[in-house]
């Protein structure tokens, strides 16, 4: 860990709120400015990032210097339990104590080389992999934690423990992401349905499309928005002013970065994620000149 400058935990209070994503996408983000970067995977009992990276099916190497990573590009390796299953579908029933030891194994064992960033995604919650990581990492510092949360109260709730969790072990919170904050999509990629009184639904896209085509033009341009979580409260955005912690920003529900991260592909390769991938762009910029700006200056 000597030769790793900065070191990124990515947390999240409640699983399925899009962490994984996260992580792998900021991964891509950071490789693409050049930098060397490393993604470590310490979700023991659910690792996705091998499926989000595209490397399904890759197995770790060992050399004399220890475990090599596994590589997207030449400088963004990927290290994962999920290298070492012999069938993905295969559950890792592990107490404590031996799920420690692996995280303990990779952070020892791995051969990174010199890495700018290390980015650690980390299981939901605060359990004995978020401690042992914690414990492992801070002779070598951690510049801190980012925690992945969804507007709505039942996602905040356990975020807010997230927080106090960061506070009582002494890592700094860099910052909280609002994930699928309303959907957002093309209004052309929307189905459209017409519901009969039997309550059966009867497909009328074509001829919706064909409308507005003919009648309104100006409205295929248009990108249509529907809030899927409650966010009244005033979501991640309320809680962070709260808590004392930043907010980095908000990533739209868009269907786009869904497929890019089941096609294990960065959303910022192409311009099909339309509308999250330059939201993920805004957060990931702010994080670098807030944390990070001698980073900047070294790209530019």
């Amino acid at each position: 860990m000597a030769t790793v400058k900065h070191k990124i935990l990515v947390l999240s209070g409640k699983g399925g709120v899009g962490k994984s994503t996260f992580s792998a996408q900021l991964s891509f983000a950071l490789a693409a400015k050049d930098l060397q970067v490393g993604l470590l995977d310490i979700d023991i009992c659910g690792p996705s990032i091998p499926k989000m990276l595209g490397l399904e099916g890759q197995d770790i190497h060992q050399s004399n210097l220890g475990w090599s990573p596994v590589y997207v590009e030449s400088n963004l390796g990927v290290m994962s339990i999920g290298f070492m299953l012999p069938n993905p579908d295969e559950a890792v029933i592990w107490r404590g104590p031996r799920k420690n030891g692996l995280i303990k194994q990779f952070l020892k064992d791995v051969y990174w080389g010199e890495l700018e960033f290390l980015v650690v995604d980390a299981p939901p919650g605060t359990s004995d992999e978020h401690i042992s990581i914690v414990q492992f990492l801070q002779a070598t510092g951690i510049d801190g934690a980012i925690i992945v949360t969804t507007p709505q109260q039942v996602s905040l709730i356990d975020v807010r423990k997230e927080v106090s969790f960061c506070k009582k072990v002494g890592v700094p919170v860099l910052g909280v992401v609002e994930n699928m904050s309303g959907l957002r999509q093309p209004l052309t990629d929307f189905r459209f349905l017409r519901m009969t009184e039997s309550g059966e639904h009867t497909d009328v896209t074509e001829k919706i499309i064909e409308y507005m085509r003919e009648k309104a033009p100006e409205l295929l341009d248009l990108i249509a928005i529907s809030e899927v979580f409650d966010s009244s409260r005033g979501g991640a955005e309320k809680m962070c002013r709260e808590m004392g912690v930043p907010f980095l920003g908000k990533v739209p529900l868009d269907p786009q970065l869904c497929k890019a991260a089941e096609e294990g592909k960065s959303c910022f390769a192409d311009q099909k994620c339309g509308v999250s991938a330059p939201a993920l762009k805004i957060i990931i910029e702010k994080l670098m000149s807030n944390c990070w700006p001698e980073e900047i200056s070294v790209e530019q």
